[in-house]
């Protein structure tokens, strides 16, 4: 038997990315199985009647919550992951690994949960686009609400993928003098941190690691006045002093050291990410619809119907 697909309105602040674009809907042949919130495509310049001539459906939020299949970007953080019932699947970016609150919903509602963070094709992030999109708007909001430009300035990265080479990108058009360290490279980065005006960290953490490469103590021997900037946001991750930021209030000072934390910087460029993940997502629609996965999505399950999948959220909560 299909199933049928929910895709509500972000309720997280700012957030304002969406998972599907109409013109992609022509390539989901089970099109008349989703169902689309009122309202869905509005930020994005789209109608209602934009979806419905694609052959989709429209309803409230009430009614789209109903479908046995729920996807939204950010899920993870909304406010209506309690209220989703036993037995229904996730299909977004969750980061349970990372956060115990939000892996705690997830058993308690018995929920098949597919991560967006853990999905590959071939080696490559299956939403790599948004992730340099990351880098690129993580740079220009992170040192617009600074008051500088990036010229002049010497600028460290710490990681070489997809949001590191979006960093990168921004800073060289702008004429930052940047280096750059990968994993490999921490003891070298460590020793030449004074050198910096803005350090720049997009490294996935292993949350195994009960370390850090920034410590609170480490900010003493940084520039006056410097700037962080943690794309990855890991909350006391790789940077202990690291504690999620939002739009509204980005930046907080540690020890004279100025953090830029937000925790979804896609979103500032939502209708660049949008069109993105539109392109991305369309390809998954059918098989979760018709049961019928691929690899790539049985390797993003983490959480089946109240039974842990990926050991990396027990290790975590054992910390």
């Amino acid at each position: 038997m299909k199933k049928t697909v929910g895709l509500p309105k972000s309720r997280k602040k700012n957030e304002k990315r969406r998972a599907l674009v109409p013109r992609d809907l022509k390539e989901i042949k089970n099109v008349d199985k989703l169902y689309f919130e009122t309202g869905y495509g509005q930020e994005l310049g789209f109608s209602d009647q934009d979806y419905i001539n694609m052959g989709a459906n429209i309803g409230s939020f009430d009614q789209v919550l109903e479908k046995d299949i729920i996807c939204d970007p950010k899920i993870g953080d909304e406010s209506f992951l309690s209220d989703l019932k036993e037995g229904q699947t996730v299909f977004g970016w969750l980061h349970a690994v990372q956060n115990k609150d939000i892996a705690d919903k997830l058993l308690e509602k018995k929920l098949k949960v597919y991560a967006w963070e853990d999905m590959y094709e071939d080696g490559r992030h299956v939403f790599w686009r948004n992730n340099q999109i990351a880098g690129e708007a993580a740079v220009m909001n992170a040192f617009e609400c600074f008051g500088i430009m990036p010229y002049n300035t010497k600028v460290a990265i710490l990681g070489r993928g997809n949001v590191a080479s979006g960093a990168l990108k921004i800073l060289t058009c702008l004429g930052a003098d940047v280096t750059i360290y990968n994993r490999h490279m921490e003891k070298l980065f460590k020793k030449e941190l004074p050198n910096y005006d803005v350090i720049i960290n997009a490294i996935l953490w292993d949350v195994s690691r009960k370390d850090h490469i920034i410590y609170k103590e480490d900010l003493k021997r940084m520039k006056k006045n410097a700037l962080i900037i943690d794309i990855s946001c890991d909350r006391a991750g790789a940077i202990e002093t690291s504690v999620p930021t939002t739009m509204d209030d980005p930046i907080y000072l540690v020890d004279g050291i100025s953090h830029y934390v937000v925790d979804h910087t896609p979103s500032i460029f939502f209708k660049n990410a949008s069109f993105g993940l539109s392109e991305e997502v369309k390809k998954y629609i059918d098989q979760l619809i018709e049961g019928n996965v691929s690899k790539t999505l049985k390797d993003a399950l983490i959480i089946d119907e109240g039974k842990i999948i990926d050991q990396r959220i027990i290790a975590f909560q054992n910390r």
